[in-house]
């Protein structure tokens, strides 16, 4: 990855909260690839139970953001006077009194624990991939979630995780990162190096699961083209970006290596890729990314153009606010941060 140097002038980070009803805006400075690097506007909103805002989507309305949390549910932003509102749920039968509002890992197998979002604007159906339930679909109005697949080739999904959708054919794309450890486990398959995960795509007119590769190290966000030739897959093991072209029989070409472990990738409208960078930041907060020029030290998501080529980066400052950043939605003129941990979803305005 390479990119011509430029020196920014660095804002000082300015926090001053202004609280408007359950939203929280402050002052935070952007490190920017491709232009001068003015403070802008940050805000958070917060949960109303549960943490960890995985994966952010907006309905074919432009409503939202709706977001997974930690209790198994899929939540839906209202604006500030009515707040959020629950738009979806796994199972008919839910244990409420267990799972509404819990942040226990050990609830997720029974309470479920949504990661990828998508809505396919042809259709307006919400699509989730729930880390123990797989593959899921609500229609607009939401409301109990259909179970669309949990397994491929014999072998069912044991973290089902990133996913995006080919709106012209309906075709789903998703990853399950690993076939032998769940999403409270994660950490143990980074840690032992193995390469079970998979990425598959599902057919929604004959309810057909394939699957494209397989192999991976813990692949997590996924990406198509705007042109829907070929998917951006992140390797969070690896801590690579992988291109996989859906034509012919190609191996996955090498996309980007980066320094720390990638999260979700998002398309925006321009088809350029936004990908979170999530584990590791910690370690790594004092060390300059090494593609981000001069005074990007706190890489917190990158841009990249369909051809590769590095268009912007996002500087988290090392403020504890973006400690953990699992995904960077671009809508109408504004960044909406997801988080595996944190509760609330984090906003930064262009």
């Amino acid at each position: 990855m390479m990119m011509k140097k430029k020196t920014m002038a660095m804002a000082v980070a300015l926090f001053r909260p202004l609280f408007l009803f359950s939203l929280f805006l402050l002052l935070l400075p952007i490190a920017a690839g491709d232009g001068p690097n003015p403070s802008r506007r940050y805000g958070e909103i917060p949960l109303p139970g549960g943490l960890g805002p995985e994966s952010i989507a907006f309905d074919c309305n432009g409503a939202g953001p709706y977001v997974g949390v930690s209790d198994g549910r899929v939540l839906k932003w209202n604006g500030r006077s009515r707040g959020w509102s629950e738009f979806s749920i796994p199972l008919p039968n839910r244990n409420r009194a267990l799972c509404d509002g819990t942040t226990d890992p050990n609830s997720e197998p029974v309470c479920g624990r949504p990661l990828g979002l998508k809505f396919n604007r042809a259709t307006c159906d919400l699509y989730i991939a729930d880390a123990y339930f797989g593959l899921l679909r609500v229609g607009p109005e939401g409301g109990v979630a259909e179970h669309l697949a949990d397994s491929a080739e014999g072998i069912r999904f044991r973290l089902t995780n990133g996913l995006d959708i080919d709106e012209k054919t309906g075709v789903v794309y998703f990853t399950d990162s690993s076939a032998v450890f769940q999403r409270r486990e994660y950490l143990m398959s980074f840690n032992r190096g193995e390469r079970t995960g998979r990425v598959l795509a599902y057919h929604a007119r004959d309810r057909r699961v394939r699957v494209l590769h397989r192999g991976l190290a813990f692949p997590n966000g996924i990406a198509l083209s705007r042109d829907g030739s070929f998917l951006i897959v992140a390797e969070g093991g690896t801590r690579r970006l992988y291109k996989l072209r859906l034509s012919g029989a190609a191996p996955p070409e090498l996309f980007a290596q980066l320094i720390r472990a990638p999260d979700n990738v998002k398309r925006n409208r321009k088809g350029e890729f936004w990908v979170a960078l999530n584990s590791g930041r910690s370690e790594l907060r004092d060390e300059t990314f090494a593609a981000g020029g001069d005074g990007v030290r706190d890489t917190i998501g990158i841009k990249f153009a369909e051809d590769g080529r590095i268009l912007q980066f996002l500087d988290g400052h090392g403020s504890d606010r973006l400690s953990s950043v699992s995904e960077v939605e671009e809508h109408n003129g504004r960044f909406y941060l997801g988080s595996a941990v944190k509760p609330y979803v984090g906003v930064l305005r262009f």
